[in-house]
């Protein structure tokens, strides 16, 4: 089969559409996740709100059971990652061949110590782009992570059957 061949794709069906009601719960859950971060950066007059923290909420909040989406994934990857992005920065400078490594090890770290999350795999490029200083491993990334977590257990665990999480 050539590269043309299977770029086609395998010509499977579409996954079926979520039931209105999941679709509103995940609504409601990234509202009030994103709204938390946002509204606790502008009580304590500190950055909690990370762009990673959007793809976050779809996972957490739209497919709850998934490895992606428990808490120690959410967690620990996001902070994996921003850690990884500052260290190739402060080490290697703000190159595109470094903003590279820094992602691609933020991968392949979060493989190996089991917590993948995706949407933390943006992490590098974020602290490249921004060029923070070493505060924002804490700032916005643990605090935020952390609280979008805290919101997601209380809201998951009210308006579902299904126990979240599955593990920690």
């Amino acid at each position: 089969m050539s590269f043309f061949e299977k770029c086609k794709g395998d010509g499977a069906a579409l996954p079926p559409l979520p039931p209105a009601r999941a679709i509103a719960l995940a609504w409601m859950g990234g509202l009030l996740a994103i709204g938390s971060v946002a509204a606790l950066t502008d009580l304590l007059s500190m950055t909690l709100v990370l762009g990673s923290f959007g793809a976050s909420c779809v996972l957490v909040f739209g497919y709850p059971d998934v490895p992606f989406s428990q808490p120690r994934n959410v967690i620990a990857g996001h902070v994996i990652s921003s850690l990884t992005g500052l260290v190739f920065l402060a080490v290697l400078g703000p190159h595109w061949w470094a903003v590279a490594l820094a992602t691609a090890t933020a991968i392949a770290l979060m493989m190996l110590t089991r917590t993948v999350h995706p949407p933390a795999g943006s992490n590098p490029v974020i602290v490249f782009l921004t060029q923070p200083s070493w505060s924002f491993l804490l700032f916005p990334t643990l605090v935020g992570a952390v609280v979008l977590v805290v919101v997601a257990l209380v809201y998951n665990n009210q308006t579902r059957a299904a126990r979240y999480p599955k593990y920690w």
